[in-house]
């Protein structure tokens, strides 16, 4: 399914949840035929995503709606900006206020947590991952904030990447076991796609380079010495990710060691949404 079809599935979705039968709010109070402005302003400072989410809900709600964009898309903002104005039907207006604004306050709220951390990695070769902790039918604007943060995607889901994670290795009989079915299943289903492979310890680490035939090597809860010497034994073989528990204050230590790639759940699991207000005028 492309990322087009699932973005305005999901808005349909939210339109038909939040409107059902009618705004009737909306039409016991506002004459049907009235037209007016709103404009979105910042209440936090941050970095803005899902302006261009919010247009495609106003053109679904009604196409004749005109948008005056002023900020973009990864632009930091403070307290104040003013990001778009629309003008037109208001009961249209009102209709999509609250998709718009619970789509980009929380896209927001990725976009700058997953600031946060590109910033501790400056300078490092490190790019740092999102992971598949997302809100169930949300994970295509939760991954578009963090690309719009300056971060990038790990997998989109079970079928674009083959992860062999712990309880795959144990339900396969060991990590030799995990990696040569794994093998034998793309070939005899003649698919390519990228193989990783989680390593617990020292131990299934010297397996894995020993066995071959995987893309990446994730480090699982290693400590940044762990990983440091990890890094080294690994010699650029394969691609390095370190995961697991790394926060703003560790995750410059874990780049400093080399790693190609940091996966942060934090990046969409713990976040707190960027107040954003529309307002008539």
């Amino acid at each position: 399914m492309s990322l087009d079809k699932l973005i305005n599935d999901l808005i349909d979705r939210a339109i038909s949840e939040d409107i059902g039968d009618g705004d009737h709010s909306s039409l016991a109070c506002v004459p049907e035929n009235t037209v007016g402005k709103a404009k979105l302003l910042v209440k936090e400072n941050g970095i803005i995503a899902g302006v261009e989410i919010a247009k495609k809900v106003f053109g679904k709600i009604d196409n004749s709606l005109n948008l005056d964009i002023t900020i973009i898309d990864g632009s930091e903002v403070k307290i104040g900006d003013l990001v778009f104005t629309v003008e037109g039907k208001s009961h249209s207006i009102l209709q999509a206020e609250r998709i718009v604004l619970n789509i980009m306050q929380r896209m927001s709220g990725i976009a700058t947590r997953t600031n946060e951390y590109v910033k501790k990695l400056d300078g490092l070769k490190a790019k740092v991952l999102d992971t598949r902790k997302t809100t169930p039918g949300m994970r295509v604007l939760e991954k578009m904030a963090v690309k719009i943060g300056g971060g990038e995607n790990h997998r989109f889901g079970l079928y674009d990447m083959i992860l062999v994670k712990d309880n795959h290795i144990d339900f396969a009989g060991g990590i030799e076991s995990a990696i040569k079915k794994t093998h034998n299943y793309l070939e005899r289903n003649g698919k390519k796609i990228p193989v990783e492979i989680e390593v617990r310890n020292w131990n299934e680490l010297e397996q894995v380079m020993k066995t071959g035939w995987v893309d990446r090597i994730m480090l699982d809860n290693f400590t940044p010495s762990e990983t440091k010497k990890a890094v080294e034994y690994i010699n650029g073989k394969y691609e390095v990710e370190s995961s697991g528990g790394i926060n703003l204050k560790t995750v410059r230590a874990y780049a400093e060691c080399g790693v190609n790639y940091i996966s942060v759940g934090d990046l969409t699991h713990h976040i707190k949404s960027i107040d954003l207000s529309l307002k008539a005028f």
